[in-house]
This record gives structure tokens, C-alpha cells and sequence, in this order.
């Protein structure tokens, strides 16, 4: 999403045209999450469609079958983070490989991702309480809708949801939200670590704090970015190695990466059985597998791959505005009521992508252009000359 889109739920645009992958990819993700919970809000479930239908061969028990992969939607969550890590850090990556005395610019950062995140994100809470507002009328209310008072939006709004309190009214994705805006904050660390140790050791000691921190803190449905910490970090770990790699044929990886990333990724929605965040954790490896592989020889664009582009362009907004709307339309037409027919999840889907990309003609846009608008200062543009001035 040019930002994670919700994402990265926030990431800068790819500027190689021949990495065209990561804004499809970046639009599939969102697609994935927000009919994955299209489907939750409108439809009544895969077992009880089956119980009704049975083998029945209609076109609307096919499409309803159709649609069982989305029942494992939530891995574009973790293909987010992969994404956003390698975006944040890719130009920082491509300096360091041409100047190891490169030193990033922290409060230019900072200041960056906030003028790039916090307008829309200001803007989606308020587009969540005007729709809440009308949701909230309608007998039964649905059971998607939380607290929509002013602690809440501020918990929201500073990004302490899973910490400080829970969701925003009906706008339960933004917590994935929350965690971006973490792994922001503490990046310059990250790559003060990274010019001190590598990224090698990097990734290993934050793969130590993922552990740590699922045991202490997500078990206890604590939800704070060190529990995903690794899948970002490897993210920027692919931007590291493509930045220090040479570019010529000889250093394409095998399509081994591709063999290993179906098998990460199978092995991910069996254990969502078992629980989500372990098959956040395979959804992960399985996609940096790929994204390593594919990021060496990307494909064709091929008009697909441009459609899933030009999703990708829109992926921020559309995962900020897809469930309070999904919520306020089921309300309006439904009464909240689970439907057996699995077509009026599609006509949500076809509500929810105009009103997304206007979204982000109204917000998203010019949130991009005023993040652009702070250069580096000088002195942070002019960096060491020697190892012993950069030390």
C-alpha cells in the first residue's frame, strides 16, 4: 500500500521500475485482508454455506466454494511487514552499500512517516466514527463495533492499540496500523545496529526478541511490535542483501527460494489452525522467501500484475476504510444479519474499492506529497568521508 501500505501498512514507492513486484504484491495483500473480513461481516461461514448447498453445483454454491482460500486472508498482514521492512529500508540500504559512512538522517525520518502516515490515519478514524455513527442506529448493532469514545480514538490515533487499549469502534485492523508506526520509531536504531554488527546479527538478535516477547507479552494478548518484529526486520534484511548484491545474471538465486516459500506458506495455514500468530510467523518466511527470489529476476508486467499494481497504489487507504464500511453497509441492508448468498460480499467489494481509491485521492495523496516536501538537512546529506568520522 504505498504504505502498508496497513500497512507497508506506510512504505516509500519502489523507485526501480523492475521492482513493479512490490506494489502488486502490496495491492494483493490488501485485496487478501479486506475481503478476508468482507466475507466475515456479510457471510455466514463455510460450514453452515456447506450445510445449506451440500455439492450443489448452482453458480452461486461455486462461487461460494470458490472462495475458501480467504479463509486464510490474514496472511497479508505478515506480507505487509515483510514489504514494509524492505521498503523502509531499501534507500538507506542502496546509501550504505555506496557509502559505509552513510548515517541516517533520524528526526528527517521520523518526521517523513509521520507527515506520511498520521493525516490519513486521522482522517480513517474520523470516516470510522461517521459510519459507526450511522451503524449504531440499527437494531441489532453489530457485534464488530467497540468502543467508539474519545480514549479509544486517541489510543488509536497514537498508535497504542493492543497496549493501551483496543480497537476503534468497528476498525479492527487498524492494530497491524499500530505496529507500523512502532517499528518506525525505533528503525534508526535498527540501522545504527545494522552499521555496528551487520545485518546478520541484527536479524538474530531480533529474532531472540520476537521469541521473547510472544512469550511475554502476545500469549497474554499483549500486542506490541516486538512480536512481529522479525518478519519487518527480514524485510530489510532482502533490501540489505539486493543493495550489496551485484546485479548480473550469476547472483539470481535459485528457484529453490520458490520450492521453499510454497512449503513456508502451506505450512503456515495449517498452523492457523492452531493459532494465528504461529502461522503469522511461517506466512512470513514463506513470503520473504519469495520476495527474495522474485526481487532477482522480477516478472513480466503483465496486465495482472499492472491490475494488482494499481491496487497496490491505493493499499493504505483501502485497508483503512474497507471494515467500518463492510460493517455500516451490512448494518443498513442487513441488520447486521449473516447472509447465506455469497454474492453480496462481492457488491461490498465493488462499494469498497471506488470509495477507497477516493479516499486516497482525498487524503492519501496529498498526505505523500507534504511527506516529500522534507528534504535531509545538509549537514545530514553530507556524511563522513572516513571510517575513524564515521565511528
Amino acid at each position: 500500500m504505498q504504505a502498508f501500505s496497513g500497512s507497508s501498512l506506510a512504505a516509500p514507492p519502489v523507485a526501480d521500475h523492475k521492482e513493479h513486484v512490490i506494489d502488486a504484491m502490496r495491492g494483493f495483500a490488501a485485496l487478501l485482508v479486506a475481503y478476508f473480513h468482507c466475507r466475515q461481516v456479510v457471510w455466514v461461514g463455510m460450514q453452515s454455506f456447506h450445510q445449506a448447498y451440500g455439492h450443489a453445483l448452482s453458480p452461486g454454491a461455486i462461487a461460494g466454494y470458490l472462495t475458501f482460500p480467504f479463509a486464510w486472508g490474514s496472511a497479508g498482514v505478515p506480507i505487509f511487514f515483510v514489504i514494509s521492512g524492505y521498503c523502509i529500508h531499501r534507500n538507506a540500504a542502496l546509501k550504505l552499500a555506496a557509502n559505509p559512512a552513510y548515517r541516517l538522517d533520524a528526526p528527517n525520518f521520523w518526521v517523513r512517516r509521520f507527515a506520511r502516515i498520521y493525516p490519513v490515519l486521522l482522517a480513517a478514524l474520523l470516516f470510522t466514527l461517521a459510519l459507526d455513527a450511522v451503524s449504531l442506529q440499527i437494531e441489532p448493532v453489530s457485534h464488530k463495533i467497540r468502543d467508539v469514545g474519545l480514549v479509544a480514538f486517541l489510543v488509536n490515533l497514537f498508535s497504542l492499540q493492543g497496549v493501551a487499549g483496543h480497537t476503534y469502534g468497528s476498525n479492527g485492523a487498524l492494530w497491524t496500523l499500530s505496529l507500523e508506526v512502532q517499528f518506525y520509531a525505533i528503525y534508526p536504531l535498527l540501522f545504527a545496529l545494522r552499521r555496528r554488527i551487520g545485518m546478520p546479527a541484527v536479524v538474530a538478535a531480533v529474532a531472540l526478541v520476537n521469541v521473547a516477547s510472544a512469550w511475554l507479552l502476545e500469549r497474554h494478548d499483549l500486542q506490541f511490535f516486538t512480536s512481529y518484529w522479525l518478519s519487518w526486520t527480514i524485510g530489510a534484511w532482502i533490501a540489505d542483501v539486493r543493495a550489496q548484491s551485484p546485479r548480473d545474471a550469476a547472483a539470481v538465486p535459485s528457484r529453490a527460494w520458490y520450492v521453499a516459500a510454497a512449503v513456508l506458506l502451506a505450512a503456515g495455514c495449517g498452523a492457523f489452525h492452531f493459532g494465528q500468530y504461529g502461522a503469522f510467523q511461517l506466512w512470513s518466511a514463506g513470503f520473504a522467501c519469495f520476495l527474495y527470489r522474485a526481487l532477482a529476476r522480477p516478472p513480466r508486467a503483465t496486465p495482472p500484475l499492472r491490475v494488482l499494481s494499481w491496487f497496490g497504489d491505493f493499499s493504505y487507504s483501502l485497508y483503512l476504510v474497507h471494515l467500518p464500511l463492510f460493517v455500516c453497509l451490512g448494518s443498513v441492508l442487513f441488520h447486521s444479519e449473516l447472509q447465506l448468498s455469497i454474492w453480496p460480499s462481492f457488491a461490498f467489494m465493488a462499494v469498497a474499492v471506488p470509495v477507497a481509491y477516493l479516499f486516497y485521492r482525498m487524503f492519501e495523496r496529498p498526505a505523500m506529497m507534504w511527506s516529500a516536501s522534507f528534504k535531509p538537512t545538509r549537514s545530514a546529506r553530507v556524511v563522513a568521508s572516513t571510517p575513524e568520522q564515521a565511528a
